[in-house]
């Protein structure tokens, strides 16, 4: 591969979906566009996610946690494909630029709680795999992955908008905070052998291989009973649920009967279609999600969605 192709494959493009959709959809229920601070919430959401990519690749290469033993793609760091140096620098590059993005947005709007919140995720995606004691090996980042890229991208994304956060941002927040659990859930599944060897205590690897399966497949129907549930509490206490129109994100079911089938019995290479499927449940639920909310605000009682530059 050429020098460009190592890094964007570093970079796992697929995972983007987890810290973008979340910004599309939390733009969607908030009724409202504001295109820089659209674009500025897309490079704090991307650049969270490419930077804890980054991140996890160099302290797990540095550790020894990565090995060529490991059944993923291989990594920048433990393949040699990069330096460790190199491979910690385009991680501070890509939290650098959410995190200027994330300044804009906090001086446009809510400087102090912009702020502490973006610091919160900053220093979250740092010691995901990162400082004394990584809480990923403590079992924690299925919690902070549904806190952070859940309810925080897409409550903080329909914020940035209107400045205050409408019902609908809560329950898709759960939503896509479940399904982001439930792809890195299929990624610690397939990686419990080399893991527990090199002492990292995932929630995986902490759960066993059968609960972790079941806790993937409560995930990801969570996701869709959230929305559903959302959208029957709509019909009687509108502003406390999410428009009926969001339930078009029932359709991902589709895509999501054959990781959900293959995960009951799937070992070592054969979850890596779990993981990607996965990732696309995840972005089709999300991208069905926003349709549903924007048809809402044309055909529903909600305001017409209003650009402004």
């Amino acid at each position: 591969m050429t020098q460009a192709k190592v890094w964007i494959q570093g970079a796992r493009p697929r995972t983007l979906g987890i810290g973008v959709v979340p910004v599309l959809v939390g733009t969607a229920v908030s009724g409202h566009l504001i295109l820089w601070r659209f674009l500025a919430a897309l490079i704090v959401g991307g650049g969270l996610q490419v930077g804890v990519n980054f991140a996890n690749d160099y302290f797990d290469g540095v550790r020894g946690v990565d090995t060529v033993e490991r059944m993923g793609p291989p990594r920048l760091t433990q393949s040699g494909a990069a330096s460790p140096r190199a491979v910690l620098s385009a991680s501070l590059i890509s939290l650098g630029a959410a995190a200027i993005a994330g300044l804009a947005l906090a001086l446009a709007t809510s400087p102090v709680l912009i702020l502490a919140v973006g610091a919160l995720a900053l220093l979250a995606a740092l010691l995901y795999s990162g400082g004394p004691r990584p809480y990923a090996g403590l079992g924690l980042g299925e919690l902070m992955v549904f806190v952070f890229f859940g309810l925080v991208a897409t409550c903080g994304s329909a914020y940035v908008m209107v400045e205050t956060i409408p019902a609908g941002a809560w329950w898709c927040g759960s939503a896509l905070g479940l399904l982001a659990v439930a792809i890195l859930l299929a990624n610690n599944l397939r990686d419990i052998p080399t893991d527990e060897t090199a002492g990292k205590r995932t929630l995986a690897v902490r759960l066993g291989q059968g609960r972790t399966r079941r806790l993937y497949r409560t995930c990801v129907i969570g996701a869709f009973l959230a929305i559903a549930v959302g959208a029957l509490v709509h019909v009687y206490m509108p502003e406390v649920g999410v428009s009926p129109w969001s339930l078009l994100a029932l359709a991902a079911w589709i895509p999501a009967i054959k990781p959900m089938e293959l995960v009951g019995t799937a070992t070592g290479r054969e979850l890596v279609p779990v993981l990607i499927g996965t990732a696309q449940i995840h972005a089709a639920f999300g991208l069905l999600v926003t349709l549903g909310l924007l048809l809402s605000l044309h055909v529903g009682p909600a305001h017409p969605l209003h650009p402004r530059l």
